[in-house]
């Protein structure tokens, strides 16, 4: 039987998030202006995390300093990342995704594998039934997929990245020497700037010169085993399975998918503390502890690399935390490979709502904790992205008072500016 896969992708998934969220308030819908997620627009640090395709007529690109977006584009509007409702969306999207498919691999938090293999009797017209999905989605939660039909996930996925937003494109075997091949070299799924400019200077310029070299020449010029995968690739031949998430005890995480590399170690930082943040604050939630963290990434060459430790008493400290995945990260990453995902994943579970205490207090611990608290109790009140931890937020634990006194300050300050905008 042949395989039938489809790859569901949401457009623009931080951006759109946000946008839907505020157009279901009755605001305007920021994906229909210069906007992007990420940074300080005040103080003009941190990166894009994510833009809006008018955004992005101005050369606006992923991952670049918010300093440099706004010189590009000084009308640019920034919202900040909010992990939560990433991860709320996420989960809604493949719920959605999950009623018609008998498998759904999660591949990052905004896209998804969808095994249809041996539905036809259920679903007669595979495109129609994409349609349906995709429709689905943007009709109950307010935002856009694509939807990549193929025979392997390969296929499914790089037809998925053709023409967006909001559509289903196919990608069939009988279909690549007409849809594939006569792409860019550097739009192969795995192919990044290095291998790109490499494959250029041997003449190599579409997918389909690559396709129709030899296997030997294919691993002269990248090596035996990169050489053999991309030209396997070019080729579109993928034999890898949608694996279905397995049941286990229970656990939390998050991570995230950029669109463009990242490639210095202080967005990576950025980006993890964003992450351990959220991951923390769900766990605290849920007045529960944890006893190991683990770190994830995805480099360019399509391949997950995780590290993880455990900790000598269980913690749901997002400062404990963070310094923990900042230490695996360092440990994980050559510093040189660009890196397309990074998550935290928090495991080991203690469930008892305690945590154990030395004979002597830690008042740095301490402080970590009320900081938390208060933090978590004001974003209650006034919304997630009342209190954004920044570049001042270090993962020695040294917090306390002055941490708190600003977060109540920015908080107070948004409540009353609330209470102005009422009247």
């Amino acid at each position: 039987m042949e395989r039938l896969i489809f790859h569901v992708d949401v457009n623009s998934a931080y951006l759109s998030w946000e946008a839907a969220k505020r157009v279901a308030a009755g605001e305007e819908d920021i994906r229909l202006i210069p906007s992007a997620i990420g940074g300080d627009r005040e103080k003009r640090t941190g990166i894009i995390l994510a833009k809006s395709i008018a955004a992005k007529k101005y050369g606006v690109k992923t991952g670049e300093p918010v300093g440099m977006a706004l010189r590009k584009c000084p009308e640019l509007v920034l919202y900040r990342p909010d992990f939560l409702l990433y991860q709320r969306n996420s989960a809604a999207f493949m719920a959605v995704c999950a009623k018609y498919a008998p498998v759904v691999e999660k591949y990052s938090i905004d896209e998804c594998f969808l095994d249809m293999t041996g539905t036809g009797r259920i679903y007669p017209d595979p495109i129609a039934i994409a349609h349906k999905i995709k429709d689905e989605i943007r009709d109950t939660l307010g935002f856009t997929v694509n939807v990549g039909i193929g025979s392997n996930k390969l296929l499914a996925k790089m037809a998925s990245d053709f023409e967006k937003p909001d559509k289903v494109h196919t990608l069939f075997s009988e279909e690549i020497e007409q849809k594939l091949w006569p792409l860019p070299i550097g739009e192969l799924f795995t192919v990044g700037h290095a291998t790109e400019e490499r494959l250029k200077r041997v003449c190599i310029r579409t997918i389909g010169d690559l396709a129709k070299l030899t296997q030997e020449d294919a691993m002269s010029i990248l090596g035996v085993k990169w050489g053999l995968q991309l030209h396997r690739f070019a080729n579109g031949m993928d034999e890898s399975p949608v694996l279905e998430e397995r049941e286990e005890a229970k656990g939390y995480s998050v991570s995230t998918t950029l669109e463009e590399d990242v490639v210095e170690k202080e967005q990576a930082k950025q980006i993890l503390l964003a992450l351990a943040d959220s991951v923390s604050a769900r766990m605290r939630t849920d007045h529960v502890n944890a006893f190991c963290v683990a770190v994830a990434i995805r480099a360019n060459d399509f391949k997950n690399r995780s590290h993880q430790r455990k900790l000598e008493e269980a913690t749901d400290i997002t400062a404990e935390i963070y310094r923990v995945a900042v230490e695996l990260f360092e440990e994980l990453w050559d510093g040189k490979t660009p890196l397309r995902l990074l998550g935290i994943a928090l495991n080991d579970i203690d469930r008892d709502g305690c945590v154990q205490q030395g004979l002597f207090s830690n008042e740095k611990k301490e402080k970590a904790r009320k900081l938390d608290r208060t933090v978590d109790s004001l974003r209650e009140r006034f919304g997630s992205k009342s209190i954004v931890l920044g570049a001042n937020y270090r993962s020695d634990i040294n917090v306390g008072k002055k941490y708190q006194a600003q977060a109540e300050e920015r908080a107070r300050q948004k409540a009353k500016s609330d209470n102005v905008n009422e009247e």
